[in-house]
């Protein structure tokens, strides 16, 4: 019995893989085109981890007229969770990541390169397994895991490596006849690669992120095939990524130690193996010591809270891009406007150790980002959000469409707009006062600062609802109202006059207004006041401040 009987023994009707290497030609793509994948197991949530992997594949395909694409790496079916594949591919649409190619929902596919969803290439598997033991490269093994236990004993006894590997694969020199004997007589096994590395020799390999790198060689005989006869994680990727013209396989730098055996497969299978870019994991700063992000302690790790906060897509993306080149943040800053699709970004100024996570800056970005938004754009992304997470904050924006964008209008679309929002689940709180049925239902008193005696701010409030509101005012003759009003009663127009000549005056402009502020909002802090008055309109604002004399 030679190899070739033995294979077409173990797999008697899959296709030659010249079936294969024909259906799934090279690309026609542009040179210099990158071809990357997002490729998770729907075993979980995604992680930011995983987004941004995600990301960083599609920033390079798409600024190279690449191909980006979506494979889902199921072939460990105990650990799949129920509805896995669709919370992957509904992430990647939440953040505006759908791929070029690849699975788009459970059952659906798009491109001439799949099926995208390993389960569904079993044969192609077969095929190329075969392809192994025609060449003497791939063997039956037919330990039982008493047998694998027994070994690692020994191994671990005789204080060497644990593994199948040397002198302890006990299958790989079998005789082919008992091989075909055992195969024969229904005994049970799966297909190991037969490495022909040597670990005292070592692999010099570049890696686009990390940069020169070497590695011993790969000695361990992997198993290819399992019992089930799908493949291993190793196999599946080094027959799925040259079958889909992988350039650039952009992963987390956990699998950096798997290099030397990914370069043995596509050799020994005769591929070019791809570049390898390895992420460094996101970090998070704990009481001083760096630690990876955890998806049981961190609510931050899951993509899904991003959605829950309301923190936009884009922002999360602008901030993702900011820890992983380090040139990102004197561009944007420098190009304060363009589109992050225009950031020209390079693999190989990614951090070799990890970027650290810093939720406060992200809240930052995000603040910046919705700054740029229309009223418009503010509404319906808000909308969207509480329509999920507050159903009755969602009604009272409906109500009244037309008043809602002008209370998102105001400070807005100027030259420096309001930059108090960071996520949708602060709206509510930033404009409740806008909002009656809000505001007479909080809970917040009215606090006025400078000016106390409760006299003096009813006398205040009085003259200014007699004498110096005119809703009709545009911006600067109602702020001279508000000076004129100031200087009637003891107190500086402006705040340099004050600082000036303490003695003379009672306080400044500022502390007058801050008392009509509170007076309308019960807060001390909001945006511009004369667009806050415009918006409540003249008989709100009135109603208002008589309520607060009332309550004085």
């Amino acid at each position: 019995m030679d190899n070739k009987e033995l294979a077409n023994l173990i797999f008697p009707n899959v296709k030659d893989i010249s079936y294969y290497e024909a259906k799934y030609p090279v690309r026609d793509l542009p040179e210099g085109a990158v071809v990357s994948r997002f490729a998770p197991s729907p075993t979980g949530f995604v992680h930011i981890g995983g987004l941004y992997q995600a990301l960083v594949a599609r920033t390079v395909t798409s600024q190279t007229n690449g191909v980006f694409f979506l494979r889902i790496e199921d072939t460990d079916q105990k650990r799949e969770i129920e509805n896995g594949i669709e919370g992957i591919i509904d992430s990647l649409k939440d953040f505006d990541m759908s791929p070029d190619e690849g699975m788009i929902s459970q059952t659906e596919e798009r491109g001439e390169y799949g099926p995208y969803k390993q389960s569904e290439r079993k044969e192609i598997y077969q095929a190329y397994a075969k392809y192994l033991i025609e060449q003497g490269k791939a063997y039956p093994c037919f330990c039982t895991a008493e047998t694998l236990e027994q070994i690692r004993k020994n191994q671990e006894a005789a204080m060497e490596r644990t593994g199948y590997y040397g002198k302890w694969t006990r299958c790989r020199k079998m005789p082919l006849d008992l091989m075909k004997e055992k195969i024969e007589n229904g005994e049970n096994y799966i297909i190991r690669f037969k490495s022909p590395g040597n670990p005292d020799k070592k692999i010099k390999h570049h890696d686009v992120i990390k940069g020169n790198v070497d590695f011993p060689e790969n000695d361990q005989d992997i198993v290819i095939i399992k019992a089930d006869g799908l493949p291993t994680y190793h196999f599946a990727h080094a027959v799925d990524d040259h079958l889909m013209r992988t350039t650039h396989v952009i992963r987390s730098d956990e699998w950096l130690p798997s290099v030397p055996l990914h370069i043995q497969l596509f050799t020994e299978l005769g591929f070019k193996p791809p570049k390898y870019a390895h992420i460094a994991p996101i970090m998070k700063n704990d009481n001083g010591n760096k630690r990876k992000l955890s998806k049981r302690k961190d609510p931050e790790a899951a993509v899904s809270y991003y959605l829950e906060q309301g923190i936009p897509s884009d922002a999360v993306k602008e901030y993702l891009l900011n820890i992983a080149n380090s040139n990102f943040e004197n561009w944007r800053r420098a190009n304060k406007d363009k589109s992050i699709d225009e950031f020209e970004f390079h693999l190989n100024k990614m951090s070799v150790s990890g970027a650290l996570f810093d939720m406060i800056k992200l809240l930052d970005v995000s603040k910046i980002v919705i700054s740029k938004y229309s009223a418009e754009k503010v509404y319906n992304e808000t909308i969207k959000w509480a329509n999920v997470f507050d159903k009755d904050f969602a009604n009272i924006l409906e109500k009244d469409k037309d008043y809602t964008l002008k209370v998102l209008g105001i400070e807005r679309g100027n030259q420096k707009p309001r930059k108090d929002i960071a996520k949708w689940s602060d709206v509510k709180e930033n404009v409740l006062y806008m909002y009656n049925e809000l505001f007479e239902n909080s809970n917040e008193n009215y606090e006025f600062q400078v000016i106390q005696e409760k006299e003096e701010i009813k006398e205040v409030l009085t003259k200014y609802i007699e004498k110096y509101f005119n809703i009709d005012d545009d911006k600067q003759l109602w702020f001279d109202r508000m000076k004129d009003l100031a200087e009637e009663m003891g107190y500086a127009r402006e705040v340099k006059l004050f600082k000036a000549e303490l003695n003379k005056y009672k306080a400044h402009v500022g502390d007058v207004s801050t008392v009509i502020r509170v007076a309308l909002t019960k807060r001390h802090n909001t945006p511009d006041m004369y667009e806050i008055m415009n918006v409540l309109g003249k008989d709100e604002v009135i109603s208002r401040i008589q309520k607060c004399i009332e309550t004085l």
